[in-house]
């Protein structure tokens, strides 16, 4: 019988952030000395934001500036391993370091929900499952999400060095196809096509064959008239 907590696991090899990183949020609580939060991409590991750390303006009600349950972006301030202390600031964190952060939480989630999908079907421990796979891709490919990308065509190159079984190999691939194979995008026109010249009818149905012809294996062109 499987354990609910072996399914539950940082995303990142380090067990905690370094000063400067960007971090994705939940916010938890809010108290006088500021807000407690939830660190999402650590296995909600407990950090928090002081008041003078939520905005550069003069706070008059804290609860405009932030809100329970919301997600926010912050930026590490102090990181106390030994006692689990972890200050935050969102003060600090521009518009393009919120885009940043998002991009890469976003890629993180998409990982990490097909990772904990394969260890629930084979009954692993996840964290045991990233060591196997997740973090040496981290590693090898800067991002797991990038070498999940590739894997969909070149499978064999991007396990290579791998030691996994069939059975995970085979579930987590089919997890990788099915959730980021990009979805074709269909796109509709209406053109007019004037010939003056001789036998003009024929010239435009070669002339619309002519553009059919040049569908490939990634496209598609269908022409109808």
């Amino acid at each position: 019988m499987s354990n609910p907590q072996q399914f539950q696991c940082r995303m990142y090899e380090a067990k905690y952030p370094e000063v400067d990183d960007l971090v994705m949020v939940n916010v938890r609580q809010i108290a006088e000395m500021g807000a407690y939060v939830k660190l999402m991409e650590y296995d909600n590991i407990e950090g928090m934001i002081l008041l003078s750390e939520l905005s550069r303006r003069r706070i008059r009600s804290i609860q405009k500036l932030i809100r329970v349950g919301r997600n926010e972006v912050v930026v590490v301030l102090r990181v106390d391993k030994e006692k689990g202390y972890i200050d935050l600031s969102k003060r600090r964190v521009s518009a393009e370091d919120v885009a940043k952060a998002e991009e890469k939480f976003n890629k993180s989630k998409a990982v990490h929900s097909i990772m904990r999908h394969v260890a629930e079907k084979q009954n692993l421990v996840l964290e045991d499952l990233y060591k196997q796979i997740g973090w040496p891709l981290y590693k090898k490919y800067g991002h797991a999400y990038e070498a999940f990308k590739l894997a969909i065509t070149e499978p064999e190159k991007i396990f290579e060095g791998l030691e996994i079984s069939k059975e995970i190999h085979d579930e987590l691939l089919n997890n990788i196809k099915r959730r980021l194979t990009p979805q074709p995008n269909k796109i509709r026109t209406d053109i007019e096509v004037t010939c003056f010249g001789y036998d003009g009818i024929d010239a435009i149905r070669s002339a619309l064959r002519a553009g059919e012809a040049c569908e490939t294996g990634d496209m598609s062109i269908k022409v109808l008239y």
